[in-house]
């Protein structure tokens, strides 16, 4: 068994209980057996691959070709760089932010000193950790034993693809990718208090139980205030340029160009009107209003009710600089809708003017012959001869004007009132809520990497199946994570910190651009909130894109977690610990996967569906998944093998994560590997334990030279001799135990010299 290609490489060859198994050393030639992975554009992501070939026999006693490949990815470092770049130019629009936002009363303009304090202090560490990893030039990965330095906390633990194609001599060609990472997880900050599931429920707890010095919202709340502030930051810019837009078609007289800026101009200040239709805004102002000192407030111009009366003629009277607000007890809740809607009735002022202007552009030019006003007509038609660009655009500047005055006053009322929303989460509990910040941030940049890195890898592979691409658009990908982490000691943190990492992957949406160059690596944009990557594409595989992708449609995923302890600690675990949260982990995230195949199910095609898996089946191994999560069998890794088969069978990214991708995840993907060539391409029955050995030699992984190994650069052995010493740390636990342990050893001495 496991023989390989004649010529293609050395061959090493090995006993594999007491079966001679050839296997190549590796491969000087990356090349896959149909020439899928010569992609240039997936060469700029993936690096340094290491190739091995194998031939096994199948039932029928013919020959299988698989190649296994394991490539680095240069994302490992790019994907932290964007986000830390974005994190600081986030964090310094903030704190200028809080910096604007007016005279308060001294309470809070102590609270907020000592927020800008510290967040001043926080952007310049987020600084120097970027200025270190620009420093970076050598490896293209960050190996475990560096999982711990300050500086790589923001670079996932060896980020590799390990991909496995098989040639059968039956079966068409297949290509299965597995991304393996180590868990996203703070190693830096330590496990000492638990991870971010727990430090974050602990915080919210205190949160609701805090002192009058502060005010609470919900994180639902915050998470708002922050997607209106975001909103604002983008609908604002936008307005002005289209309102500048309007008024260069009405000095050029074209009613068509005319037409679509206003059109332009209605959609986005539409949208900018919506994003405050919400009561956060309006409880925001008051609580803001209560912090000013007496109650007085010196605020920017507000427009005067005459725009609510005004008409297309006569345009809006301009701002007035109102003094002070009134006392709490004569406090108008009303002004703030009188000022939002000012936002509406002037934009319909806009909208009634060049209606009025296109309709008396096309009377003049019929002559006159359907006016009803005989002695206007000459009139209208000598000023539209005489000065037709300076009619219109003197027309439309004092309501353009208007409108702008008027947005101007509501962007500054509302980012005044929900940056004041912002200072109470901050406030509260200053360095517990930023450390919390950062360790988020850590968390879900280590796992942003492996779903970009992932995301590519699975749109160049697919990228000439139209399903894929509809399936891409219609319903995103489901993205799906096996953790083999214990629930014991520090993986307890590392868990909880996976899962956030995890969970907060649903923030994140994908945008395919077509590359103007040759720099292809994705960019990001958005906020904490909501980030959107684009990918960059070859103009030539842009144009085969579905058009709802060309134009630019968002592109979600739809990340789940399944962990199975497997480890001696995970048997500690289930015996004296607690495996609680890893059974909650699971059930909530098969709840997750349940509603992504319900949605699945109702807006894919059913020819789709039907050509790559049958409705029942896939529904029963759902229905089998359900049950092995019910049943709470100590280690059950059936869960581990249906959540992946599920996956491929939803079309779907893999990845497979333990504390540092190494033991246990090679043992599981060369397990998986393995199981796919026996169900999927007639592996021989007789031989899956030798390939499955044959996979896991040390020959096959390379190790050969000290070079070979990419985590130390020595060779080491698979079973550390600290490993001898497992049971009596473990029994250490419990002075019984230990004392068990004792009367065992020496009975056992005994026996063993009578």
């Amino acid at each position: 068994m496991g023989e390989i290609e004649d010529g293609e490489a050395d061959h090493i060859t090995t006993d594999v209980q007491g079966q001679k198994c050839a296997l190549v050393c590796e491969c000087t030639a990356p090349e896959s057996v149909n020439g899928k992975d010569n992609l240039p554009f997936l060469n700029a992501v993936l690096k340094n691959p290491v190739c091995k070939l194998y031939r096994f026999p199948t039932s029928d006693n013919k020959w299988m070709r698989i190649r296994e490949q394991m490539s680095e990815s240069i994302l490992s470092f790019h994907i932290p760089k964007e986000l830390i770049s974005l994190h600081i130019k986030e964090d310094l629009c903030r704190n200028q932010e809080l910096k604007e936002l007016g005279e308060l009363s001294p309470h809070w303009d102590n609270l907020r000193k000592n927020v800008l304090t510290h967040c001043d202090q926080m952007v310049n560490m987020y600084q120097d950790i970027l200025t270190e990893l620009s420093k970076e030039t050598g490896s293209s990965f960050k190996s475990s034993s560096s999982k711990g330095e300050k500086t790589l906390e923001f670079v996932p633990v060896n980020l590799h693809l390990q991909r496995m194609h098989v040639h059968s001599p039956h079966l068409k060609d297949a290509l299965y990718d597995v991304i393996t990472v180590g868990a996203p997880a703070a190693h830096f900050q330590g496990f000492k208090n638990g991870g971010l599931r727990k430090l974050l429920h602990r915080f919210e707890m205190e949160r609701r139980n805090t002192g009058y010095q502060f005010i609470y919202y919900s994180p639902e709340n915050t998470a708002k205030a922050k997607e209106v502030l975001s909103n604002i930051n983008q609908l604002q810019p936008l307005i002005a340029t289209h309102a500048d837009l309007l008024l260069n078609s009405a000095s050029q007289h074209s009613p068509d160009s005319l037409k679509n800026s206003l059109k332009m101009l209605s959609e986005k200040t539409e949208l900018f009107v919506h994003a405050f239709k919400d009561q956060l805004v309006r409880s925001a102002l008051l609580a803001l209003y209560t912090a000013r000192p007496g109650g007085v407030l010196k605020k920017p111009p507000s427009p005067k009710n005459s725009t609510e009366e005004s008409c297309p003629q006569d345009p809006p009277p301009p701002m007035r600089r109102q003094d002070s607000i009134p006392h709490h007890s004569d406090y108008d809740e009303e002004e703030w809708d009188r000022v939002w809607a000012n936002v509406g009735k002037s934009l319909n002022c806009i909208i009634a003017m060049v209606d009025k202007l296109i309709e008396r552009d096309g009377g003049s030019e019929g002559g006159g012959d359907g006016s009803k006003d005989g002695e206007e007509d000459p009139s209208l038609v000598d000023s539209i001869i005489t000065r037709p660009r300076e009619d219109w655009y003197e027309q439309l500047y004092p309501l353009i004007l208007t409108l702008k005055d008027c947005m101007g006053e509501v962007v500054n009322r509302a980012k005044q009132s929900l940056t004041f929303v912002l200072l109470q989460e901050l406030a509260y509990s200053l360095p517990q809520c930023l450390m919390l910040t950062l360790r988020r941030d850590i968390v879900f940049s280590q796992a942003l990497a492996g779903l970009v890195c992932g995301f590519i890898i699975k749109l160049h592979t697919s990228l000439h199946d139209p399903g894929f691409l509809q399936q891409l658009h219609t319903v995103g990908l489901i993205v799906q994570y096996e953790g083999l982490l214990s629930t014991y000691s520090d993986e307890i943190g590392m868990l909880e910190d996976m899962a956030v990492g995890i969970s907060d992957l649903k923030k994140v949406a994908f945008k395919i651009i077509e590359a103007k160059s040759n720099d292809v690596l994705p960019v990001i944009t958005g906020r904490r909130e909501h980030y959107v990557v684009e990918v960059k594409l070859p103009a030539r595989m842009f144009e085969a894109l579905p058009l709802q992708i060309k134009e630019g449609q968002l592109l979600h995923v739809h990340p789940v977690l399944f962990n199975v302890g497997i480890n001696e600690q995970q048997t500690l675990a289930e015996r004296f610990g607690d495996v609680s949260l890893q059974e909650s982990i699971n059930q909530e995230n098969f709840e997750l996967l349940k509603e992504y195949y319900t949605i699945f199910m109702e807006k894919m095609p059913p020819d789709y569906i039907s050509h790559f898996q049958e409705q029942n089946d896939l529904k029963g191994l759902l229905e089998n998944l359900h049950q092995n999560i019910q049943a709470k069998k100590r280690k059950n890794v059936e869960i581990m093998w249906l959540a992946a088969t599920i996956c491929r069978k939803l079309n779907g990214i893999r990845f497979t994560c333990c504390k540092s991708a190494k033991d246990r995840t090679s043992m599981s993907v060369t397990l998986e590997q393995c199981s796919i060539l026996r169900d999927e391409h007639q592996l021989h029955k007789d031989f899956f334990i030798r390939a499955l050995d044959c996979m896991r030699s040390r020959q096959t992984q390379g190790a050969l030279s000290e070079s070979d190994d990419p985590e130390t650069g020595c060779l080491t052995d698979n079973k550390p001799t600290s490993r001898h010493f497992y049971p009596v740390a473990l029994l250490l636990v419990s002075s019984h135990l230990l004392v068990v342990w004792l009367i065992l050893s020496l009975a056992l001495l005994l026996a063993k010299y009578q």
